[in-house]
C-alpha cells in the first residue's frame, strides 16, 4: 500500500490547487451576485419609490401590503423586500408624502400609510419626469433582447 503514501509537498500542492479553484469559484459567485443587485436596483432604487406612491394612490395599506400588492400587479415577477419600502416609507413621512397612522395606538401591531395631497402632487411629476425614460428603456430592453435572443 506504498502508493497510496503522499509526500507534504504533493499534500501541499494539491491543496493549494483547491483553495486557487475555491477562490476563483468564489469570485465567479460574487460577481453574478453584484450583476444580479445592480440589476435590481434599477427597480428597487428608481422604480420603487414612485410605485409605492401610486400602490398608496390606489388606497391607504402597510409596508408589507404594498409588496404583496407589487407582486400581485407584476404577476410574481417582482416582489420587493418591505426591508427596501420602509425606509421609502419614512422617508415619504418626513417629506409629508405620506402620514402613518397606528392601527391600534396602544399595540402599535401595524402603520397604515395614507397618501397626502403632496404625494399625490409628487406622484404625479415623477409620472410626467420618468414617462420618457421607462420608454427609453423598454426600447433599449427590446433592442439587447432582440440581439441576444432572436434566431
Amino acid at each position: 500500500m506504498d502508493d497510496l503514501e503522499f509526500s507534504n509537498s504533493d499534500i501541499r500542492a494539491e491543496e493549494k490547487r483547491l483553495y486557487e479553484e475555491y477562490k476563483k469559484k468564489l469570485a465567479e459567485l460574487k460577481k453574478v451576485q453584484r450583476e444580479k443587485e445592480a440589476v435590481g436596483q434599477v427597480f428597487t432604487k428608481g422604480l420603487l419609490p414612485i410605485y409605492v406612491l401610486y400602490i398608496l394612490s390606489l388606497g391607504s395599506t402597510n409596508g408589507n401590503d404594498i409588496s404583496h400588492k407589487i407582486g400581485e400587479r407584476t404577476k410574481g415577477l417582482w416582489i420587493p423586500s418591505t426591508g427596501g419600502i420602509y425606509p421609502i416609507l419614512k422617508k415619504f413621512e418626513k417629506e409629508n408624502l405620506v402620514i402613518g397612522q397606528w392601527d391600534d395606538p396602544k399595540k402599535k401591531i401595524q402603520k397604515i400609510y395614507t397618501l397626502t395631497d403632496e404625494g399625490l402632487v409628487e406622484l404625479q411629476e415623477k409620472k410626467k419626469l420618468l414617462k420618457k425614460k421607462i420608454a427609453e428603456a423598454l426600447d433599449v430592453f427590446k433592442i439587447i433582447y432582440g440581439d441576444l435572443y432572436s434566431e
